[in-house]
């Protein structure tokens, strides 16, 4: 007796679903006459013999004008890009993108979604270093990358929404609004939190600073802008893909952090890393998961509380689990200023300098 084919799974569905659309967007792009176009990511890595760059793009389709190496034109940053904008530039699947970085050059491959997310081998200095991108046809576009020394044992890795700026995610309608409606000038930042890291990456100036969020790639300019715009330390963007994947039907949010933290302990096993979040999208969890799972690789734990309007789940539920991590200290606060005094308290981040006291007499 014949048995009958097993229905596909709804994930599976789901991407043929997205593939096609994927095709018929670029085919209809095509008929436009428009550019595949490399949108420049920052990214980051290790210096020395062994050395080597993780470097990050995504590849579109665009009208000819659009953008101007890879990045939005200044009239059209400074009129405002709503955040649907973000959404809609088809993508360049499995495009080959030729990656320059120091003379030499390497062909990549994007994803099915047009994003590159690739590591190659090159001996660079410690600090920043520019990335040259380029499709065939397009404009090349300049990224950048900052290179960790061999010999660095101290780093920051920062959650960005309801961390550094306010998106109210545990609020559905509220965070659809804010991510796709509003325009980028109006997104406000998190009160004290640019001074707070600023501060920490003036003491540990040779150290990375990362931003792990569980935003879509296709932000990843406009919360550039926004960081740089809001004044803080510059750092490569870890972001996700929203899409269908195999077995699930959304990507997990959780997972693309967890999985990008303990990839972070592999290849900087050196290493002890600040990490700072919010109690309304699971940080406290995924971090003192983290804590205990590689002990060696953290210096300190920062949670920003947020209001009870704000939170999913309340501050005091975190108590038990900072008691999960020990030897690990744990900083509890509602703002970037409080945290800066525990963190000062703890002797984790340095005191101002203080003024002068016969200058302050006269």
């Amino acid at each position: 007796m014949s048995v009958p084919p097993r229905a596909a799974p709804l994930s599976g569905l789901a991407l043929a679903l997205e593939d096609r659309w994927h095709d018929w967007r670029l085919v209809q792009a095509k008929r436009r006459e428009w550019q595949p176009t490399v949108l420049p990511f920052r990214g980051y890595g290790l210096s020395g013999a062994d050395g080597w760059v993780r470097v990050m793009a995504r590849v579109v389709m665009a009208p000819p004008g659009r953008f101007d190496g890879g990045r939005h034109l200044p009239a059209v940053v400074e009129d405002g890009v709503r955040g649907w904008r973000n959404f809609i530039s088809p993508t360049v699947s499995g495009a080959e993108v030729t990656v320059t970085v120091d003379g030499r050059c390497f062909t990549v491959r994007a994803d099915r979604g047009g994003v590159v997310d690739a590591r190659v081998a090159v001996e660079l200095a410690p600090g920043w270093h520019p990335i040259q991108l380029q499709v065939e046809g397009s404009e090349r576009a300049t990224a950048a990358a900052f290179v960790v020394a061999e010999d660095e044992t101290f780093g920051m890795v920062c959650d960005v929404d309801d961390t550094v700026v306010v998106t109210a995610l545990p609020r559905p309608m509220l965070a659809a609004w804010n991510s796709f409606v509003l325009d980028e000038h109006a997104r406000n930042p998190t009160p004290g939190m640019a001074v707070l890291l600023d501060r920490i990456t003036g003491q540990h100036p040779a150290a990375p600073t990362l931003y792990l969020s569980t935003g879509a790639w296709n932000v990843n300019l406009t919360l550039t802008r926004f960081l740089g715009r809001n004044l803080y330390p510059d750092g490569a963007l870890l972001l996700t893909d929203w899409g269908p994947t195999p077995g699930r039907l959304f990507r997990s949010g959780t997972q693309h952090k967890v999985d990008n933290l303990r990839r972070l302990a592999s290849e900087f096993p050196h290493i002890k890393w600040l990490l700072i979040g919010d109690d309304g999208q699971h940080d406290p969890e995924i971090y003192a998961e983290f804590a205990r799972r590689y002990p060696q690789n953290v210096r300190a734990i920062v949670i920003r509380q947020l209001t009870p309007s704000q939170a999913v789940m309340a501050g005091g539920r975190s108590a038990g689990i900072m008691k999960s991590t020990p030897g690990i200290p744990w900083v509890y606060a509602p703002d970037g200023g409080r945290i800066a005094a525990r963190l000062e308290d703890l002797g984790l981040l340095a005191l101002p300098p203080q003024p002068d006291a016969d200058r302050e007499e006269h």
